[in-house]
């Protein structure tokens, strides 16, 4: 697990109040889109970023979300 799922995972913990898989879909996981969108907030704020929708379009999982600050936060 890297440095940025492992934050992932626990700023999920805090939002939904379970530790999701990381390579469970959202919507399998009974999140809600709108839960999503809540989510991308806090991790835009906490890892200091401005990520919209359109760039969070193809992230479904914890571990895709991963990837995409990790690329952005480069």
């Amino acid at each position: 697990m890297t440095a940025t799922e492992q934050r992932l995972t626990e700023l999920a913990q805090e939002q939904f109040g379970r530790t999701p898989d990381l390579d469970t879909q959202f919507a399998d996981s009974g999140v809600s889109s709108v839960d999503a969108v809540a989510f991308m907030k806090v991790v835009n704020s906490d890892f200091g970023l401005s990520l919209t929708a359109g760039d969070c379009a193809g992230c479904t999982t914890l571990r895709g979300i991963g990837k995409l600050v990790d690329k952005h936060s480069s």
